[in-house]
């Protein structure tokens, strides 16, 4: 037995968005550790989450990206695995499907590396172009607006529990938020493709599995927007935060569209929104605002939103109240 063989090489493409004619797609490059995404058991769940984190990249090695109509484009990984492309491409509207996704081939394109490879080296990557025909789009946090975290918790323990000790299979997602996200997606028409963005703190470490309980809820498929693990101890005193900075990314890439933001009270999401739709007046179209069980808190967020009337602005006690709140401001279809 071999038991100094490395694990296969993979390439992890994050689902990211872009425009006609401009390109954006991040990713990473590293080993396969083969984490299982249903795995049960304390010890197999502590495991995977040492894996998440403790990482084989490859760093500093040239890939390519080839789209549908033939065209290449390359990037080299950072010191961590990490690659963006930032590129002017002309007509991706064209290689992307009804719901608005160009599907792409991403590969190594150094020569020992590719022969080194165990498995095919093809791997899938996904950009959201969105259709010139939405009526909208959809900004959301992640931790307990769709998933509950415990972010309100002391010490943000629970946080720690349920992201280390809990399989993306095993978590719940709040009730009713998959409905309610694909009745926004879906639209007045009750046909249409508005683009969903996801977005939270939480590090790219954690994309695969935030994807896979995504996808397993039956929550509309959109760009999930985290951040480097590297960051989150170097925040300054006046930065913005990264889910911020992210949010206003997406607006300035779309500045005819329109935005409904979604977020919780336990943390600064009011805060966040307040100050990007003053920023954005005229894209900012409403704000929904998860309650949480923390008196503290909750008092504080509607304090703030006591003299604020520029946006509408729901404190969500339920899904079905989020739901009747859209049908009456006419964003989503009366009769579904």
């Amino acid at each position: 037995m071999n038991w100094f063989k490395k694990d296969p090489l993979q390439i992890i493409t994050f689902q990211s968005y872009g425009t006609d004619t401009h390109f954006y797609m991040r990713g990473r490059a590293l080993e396969d550790e083969t984490i299982n995404l249903e795995q049960k058991g304390l010890f197999g769940l502590f495991i995977n989450s040492w894996k998440r984190f403790e990482t084989d990249e490859i760093k500093n090695t040239t890939l390519k990206i080839k789209l549908p109509n033939g065209i290449i484009l390359k990037t080299v990984t950072d010191d961590h695995g990490y690659f963006k492309i930032d590129e002017q491409v002309n007509d991706l509207h064209s290689l992307a499907n009804a719901e608005g996704w160009l599907n792409m081939e991403v590969s190594y394109d150094d020569a020992n590396i590719s022969r080194s490879i165990q498995k095919s080296n093809r791997f899938p990557g996904e950009l959201l172009i969105p259709s010139k025909k939405a009526d909208y789009g959809v900004i959301s946090d992640i931790d307990d607006t769709i998933i509950h975290t415990g972010v309100a918790s002391t010490l943000k323990w629970k946080v720690l529990f349920n992201s280390i000790f809990k399989s993306a299979a095993s978590r719940i997602p709040l009730e009713g938020a998959a409905e309610f996200y694909h009745k926004l997606h879906r639209g007045v028409s009750g046909a249409n493709a508005n683009p969903i963005f996801y977005v939270s703190h939480s590090p790219w470490n954690l994309y695969r599995y935030l994807e896979f309980f995504l996808k397993q809820n039956d929550f509309p498929k959109g760009p999930i927007l985290l951040r480097s693990f590297k960051d989150i101890f170097k925040k300054k005193s006046g930065d913005q935060p990264q889910k911020q900075i992210e949010i206003i990314n997406i607006l300035k890439a779309y500045p005819d569209l329109k935005f409904i933001l979604i977020g919780d009270s336990g943390e600064y999401d009011a805060d966040i929104y307040i100050e990007l739709a003053k920023t954005f007046p005229d894209q900012v179209m409403a704000i929904y605002l998860r309650s949480v069980k923390h008196k503290k808190k909750m008092l504080r967020v509607r304090s703030l939103f006591n003299q604020y009337d520029q946006t509408p602005v729901l404190l969500v006690e339920s899904s079905a109240q989020a739901i009747e709140h859209a049908r009456a401001n006419g964003f989503i279809n009366k009769f579904v």
